[in-house]
Parts: structure tokens; C-alpha cells; sequence
């Protein structure tokens, strides 16, 4: 590994530390911090630990899966324009997670029902991409695009059917909320398997992504190794979307602001895009929730906005 790119990969952790603590500290209320310290102000403890603390490490744990799902995502269909809702997955989180708020479920139920939703979707892709019992990155990439507009006309349909007395919360969690996180458990934890899963096959991808004829002569087992990946990119996507709702954009921009970064190099890739996305999203998340404070903006409203000239400055540079 180059140097440059290590040294690119500390600056890159440092970033997203900065960040995390950049959104403790700012919000519509200021913290006396001394008395803090003194563990003598129970307000604003409760603020630091209950509010804002799980806050900023659930928007950092989704940004960080979204980023390493996209980065997956993209070397294994071989697709600068993958991202983790390319097979549909955040259409069938969607769905079921609007079908439980629309029947006043709250909390757990609608988290469960999202990761059921996104599991199922993921699930119905490789089943109907499955033709002589093999897949091939254009069946996957059609059948997914196939089934997210299926489940977009679900969606719609559910918001007109919807009462108009939870359509707000709906269009919020559509639109990617972190305004609900708990603290963050179950996505870091994910966080960390998936990159103890793919790390170790660090060197395979690189070979991989030179295409699978070359990497079978090389002896990389392409079809377990590809199983593997696909399990843990929509696993990333899945406890993410269950976690905040769906999210634009992180996935797709994060993982190739890391590649400028760092290289091509997957060992250094993976961790680097997740580091980029946890840090992108958390300042996002920060900007919705003082922008107009008190009042909030959905996260993944602004990432949209924020993206879409971001990637096209990425694109006229390179």
C-alpha cells in the first residue's frame, strides 16, 4: 500500500470524527459545558446522551453502510452508476414500511417491517434474475430496475390511500429521517461484520474487478466470492434503510469521492468509503436539524440537493 493513500485514509478518519463531534456540539440549544464536565447539569446530559449523541452516531453508521454498500455495488456489476437501491431494495423497505405506518404502527414494528420488506425485495430480484441458473450483471441490473418501479407504483398508491393525518410522517421516513434513531446498535455492529467479512478478500476484488475470466485464471472462486459480496452489500442497504429510511445519493457519491482519494485499491476503498459516507452524512444531518431550527428537514432531501451538483463538479473534473 502507497503511503499517500494511508496518509489519505487517516485524514479521511479524522474527517469523520470531526464530524461526529461537530454534531454533538451544534443544535438549537446550547449546552453549558462546564457543568457538564461537573455532571451537574441534568438537561443538558440528557441532551448530549439521549438526543444528540445517538443521533450522531446513527447518521454516521447509515452513511458509512450506504457508502460501503455502493462501493460493493459497484465493482461486483461492474457500474460506476451502482448504487445499494439498485436491486430494488429500498422500494420493498418502502412498501412494508408505509404499509405499517399508514396502519399507525410506530417504532420497532416499522423498523422490522422495512428490514422484512428490504430482505423480501432483495430476495424476489434473485429469484426472477435467475434464468439457466446462473446470474449475469445485466439480468440483476434489469430485474432490479424492473421491480423498484413496481414497488414506486406501490408507494404511490399507499401515499393516496394514506390518511391525511399520517401522510407527514410518511413522506418523512420516504424521504429519510434520522429525527427517530435510537442509538445505532444494530447498524454499527453491521458495520463492523461486513467490513470484517469483505476486508479479508480485499486482494480478490482488486483482481476481480479486472473481469471474471481474469480472475478465474488467477484462482479466485468468482461465484462464491460474488455470493458473499451481494449478501453483505444488501445487508449494509437493508439495516440502513431500516435505520433512517431511504437515503439518496451517499451511496452513489461517497464511494467515488473515496476512489479520488485513495486509488482503486479495495483494501483501502472499503474502509475509505465508508469513513466518507458516515462523515458526509452526519454533517448533512447536522445542516437539516439547525439550517431552520427548531423545525427540521428531511436528511435525504438535502443529500439530494447537495449531491446532484456535487456529482456532476466530480464529473467535469474527471
Amino acid at each position: 500500500m502507497k503511503r499517500g493513500a494511508l496518509t489519505s485514509l487517516l485524514i479521511l478518519l479524522l474527517i469523520a470524527a470531526a464530524s461526529v463531534l461537530l454534531a454533538v456540539v451544534c443544535g438549537s440549544v446550547s449546552l453549558d459545558w462546564s457543568a457538564l464536565l461537573r455532571d451537574s447539569d441534568a438537561t443538558s446530559r440528557t441532551i448530549l446522551l439521549e438526543l444528540r449523541l445517538p443521533r450522531a452516531l446513527s447518521a454516521f453508521a447509515v452513511g458509512a453502510l450506504l457508502a460501503l454498500s455502493g462501493a460493493l455495488m459497484q465493482i461486483l456489476l461492474r457500474n460506476p452508476l451502482a448504487d445499494p437501491y439498485v436491486l430494488g431494495l429500498s422500494g420493498g423497505a418502502a412498501v412494508a414500511a408505509l404499509g405499517a405506518l399508514m396502519l399507525g404502527a410506530a417504532g420497532l414494528i416499522v423498523s422490522g417491517a422495512a428490514l422484512g420488506g428490504a430482505l423480501f425485495s432483495v430476495f424476489l430480484v434473485f429469484t426472477l434474475a435467475r434464468g439457466d441458473y446462473s446470474y449475469t450483471h445485466a439480468r440483476l441490473l434489469l430485474t432490479g430496475v424492473v421491480v423498484a418501479a413496481g414497488w414506486g407504483a406501490a408507494i404511490s398508491l399507499l401515499l393516496v390511500l394514506a390518511p391525511d393525518a399520517r401522510l407527514r410522517g410518511m413522506l418523512f421516513w420516504l424521504m429519510g429521517d434520522l429525527g427517530t434513531a435510537g442509538f445505532p446498535w444494530l447498524a454499527l455492529a453491521t458495520l463492523v461484520a461486513m467490513l470484517a467479512l469483505c476486508l479479508p478478500w480485499g486482494g480478490s476484488l482488486n483482481i476481480l474487478a479486472q473481469g471474471d475470466l481474469t480472475a478465474r485464471a488467477l484462482g479466485v472462486p468468482v461465484a462464491q466470492l460474488r455470493r458473499l459480496l451481494y449478501f453483505a452489500a444488501s445487508a449494509c442497504a437493508a439495516v440502513a434503510v431500516t435505520s433512517a429510511g431511504t437515503i439518496g445519493f451517499v451511496g452513489l457519491l461517497a464511494p467515488h469521492m473515496a476512489r479520488m482519494a485513495l486509488g482503486n485499491d479495495q483494501r483501502l476503498l472499503l474502509p475509505g468509503a465508508a469513513l466518507m459516507g458516515g462523515a458526509l452524512l452526519t454533517l448533512a444531518d447536522t445542516a437539516a436539524r439547525t439550517v431552520i431550527a427548531p423545525a427540521q428537514l428531511p436528511v435525504g432531501a438535502l443529500t439530494a440537493a447537495l449531491g446532484v451538483p456535487l456529482f456532476l463538479y466530480l464529473m467535469a473534473r474527471r
